[in-house]
């Protein structure tokens, strides 16, 4: 089974950047789809950034112009630099990986990197 490994995250003030790593490992010959997703307390997981079926990123609207999303498909990792964080930004980040076209293609969260921001 693919296994997905995160960093990155932590806590910054308003107006700063981070940038979240995620690795799928495991994965044998599998093509791996990575997307990032995140999760606040009592609200459900949503969608943040990731790639259309041509390769070409897509994001939600709250991160447009502040998120980018970048991938090594030779590594399997994905990358999401993070600028001009706000404070309901702050949420537990999830790694998605979709493996598809293998023995093992299936579906894979990362366990999540915890993302505040605040002053």
């Amino acid at each position: 089974q693919v296994h997905v490994e995160e960093s990155g995250g932590g806590s910054v003030e308003p107006g700063g950047s981070l940038r979240l790593s995620c690795k799928a490992t495991n994965s044998g010959d599998c093509r791996v789809n990575m997307s990032w997703f995140r999760q606040t307390t009592g609200m459900e997981r949503k969608f943040v950034a990731g790639f259309d079926g041509s390769g070409g990123t897509v994001y939600t609207d709250p991160v447009k112009g502040r998120f980018s999303i970048s991938q090594d498909n030779g590594k399997k990792t994905v990358s999401l630099q993070m600028t001009t964080l706000k404070p309901e930004d702050s949420a537990v980040y999830y790694c998605k990986a979709v493996a598809v076209g293998c023995a093992s293609r299936g579906t894979t969260w990362g366990q999540g990197t915890q993302v505040t921001v605040s002053s």
